[in-house]
């Protein structure tokens, strides 16, 4: 039987051959849940009579949603995910240590070829390690923190092909958001992506991690990068495709002449080249999220604003973790982005998901390096948020309007 990149790792996982349509039963190599899910799966896991993990570590609980406690509610969440960790003697990643799915690469709790399970909708990200990642809900992820394993329908898979080299200030953001227009918010409901061609062969972890990422833009159960050219820091044995693997869709672009995109509000589906919005006033800028501000998102920031002071528009900036805010303390852009005007707040989901930290004013106009702008999505409904790259959402910050960076 010729296989995708999912069939495979859950074959793996399943202990038996699966193919697209299959009900699994599936080992799980590793489960995290954040400080918007994590209360939640402790109150199921306790209601399913749990008095102890599958596996203290595989199993990790991130504060980043909310992170500092805004509030006396959420400060009683996190002492529960405190008090849990320490009676069941798994790993808690407390209040600044970084965003989840950043915190599962950074530290390897999830690993090529893995099967990863996360409470939050963005979990695919670690499909840019060549591993299938889903978001589940808290009840089933409560019952795989008990038992290490889970169920799933196993996906059909879309297979992308990206030829051609992406111009000077296109990113794999730009990328991402044009291939989200082409097949819309349902355009692969439950179904995996495969991302591959020659374009994404000379990509950085954390360009595939923004592709990964933003396959949930379009409903896809999973989202898989090619893993020719993956470099990382420990030796691993990639999982390819089979040549006549089973694909319900075939799609190829060639992007070599694709212009910076933007997604403009209320959806991320909602998108068009930077070329039809410049102009167009902003009041506030944010570079965040799991999607983007890892460090060469700051790098490609900092390389906009070195020299330059911002006047009109204020810009904000949550590093992905704290080792991505002091990797860029070290190499000196921290203090370029900090001379230029940005504000740093802690590394945490809070002005992407308008928890806090960060919430737009009654008719303003934000320029966001994150994954998603439903009207609300950052904590003001009455807000504009439009989605770019973080070269884009600095330059737009410099000139107070919609702006192209290179300009």
């Amino acid at each position: 039987m010729n296989q995708t990149i999912s069939e495979k790792i859950l074959s793996q996982h399943a202990g038996k051959p699966v193919k697209a349509g299959d009900i699994a039963i599936v080992r799980v190599d590793g489960v995290m849940a954040t400080d918007a899910t994590a209360p939640f799966a402790i109150k199921a896991f306790h209601q399913m009579g749990g008095k102890k993990l599958w596996d203290v570590e595989r199993v990790s609980l991130i504060i980043d949603h909310a992170s500092p406690a805004p509030n006396e509610t959420v400060a009683n969440l996190h002492k529960l995910m405190r008090v849990f960790s320490a009676e069941m003697g798994c790993r808690l990643y407390d209040i600044g240590e970084g965003i989840c799915h950043q915190l599962m690469v950074e530290n390897a709790h999830v690993k090529p070829g893995d099967l990863f399970l996360g409470a939050d909708s963005h979990s695919p990200t670690y499909g840019a390690l060549n591993a299938f990642g889903i978001g589940v809900g808290s009840t089933d992820l409560a019952a795989t923190m008990l038992t290490g394993k889970s169920w799933l329908k196993v996906p059909k898979t879309i297979k992308i092909t990206l030829n051609g080299e992406l111009k000077k200030g296109v990113t794999a953001k730009d990328l991402i958001l044009f291939l989200v227009k082409q097949l819309g918010a349902e355009g692969a409901n439950y179904q995996a992506i495969e991302f591959t061609g020659e374009t994404i062969k000379s990509m950085t972890l954390a360009s595939r991690m923004v592709l990964a990422n933003m396959s949930s833009e379009m409903g896809s159960k999973t989202g898989l990068v090619d893993p020719t050219g993956l470099d990382l820091w420990y030796p691993f044995e990639p999982t390819f495709p089979d040549a006549g693997a089973d694909y319900v869709r075939e799609l190829t672009f060639d992007v070599s002449n694709l212009r910076p995109q933007i997604a403009k509000p209320h959806s991320p589906e909602n998108v068009v080249s930077i070329d039809e919005l410049k102009g167009t006033k902003v009041h506030y800028a944010f570079i965040g999220s799991c999607t983007n501000t890892r460090l060469e998102d700051l790098h490609a920031a900092a390389h906009v604003l070195k020299g330059k002071r911002l006047t009109s528009t204020r810009l904000i900036i949550a590093p992905a973790s704290k080792k991505v805010f002091n990797d860029a303390l070290k190499d000196g852009t921290i203090q370029i982005l900090s001379d230029a005007g940005a504000t740093f707040i802690t590394s945490g989901c809070g002005p992407c998901v308008g928890s806090h930290l960060g919430v737009p004013g009654d008719g303003e106009v934000v320029i966001s390096s994150t994954n998603r702008n439903f009207q609300g999505r950052m904590g003001n409904p009455k807000a504009q948020v439009y989605l770019g790259s973080p070269a884009v959402v600095a330059a737009s910050a410099l000139a107070g309007e919609i702006t192209e960076p290179t300009e």
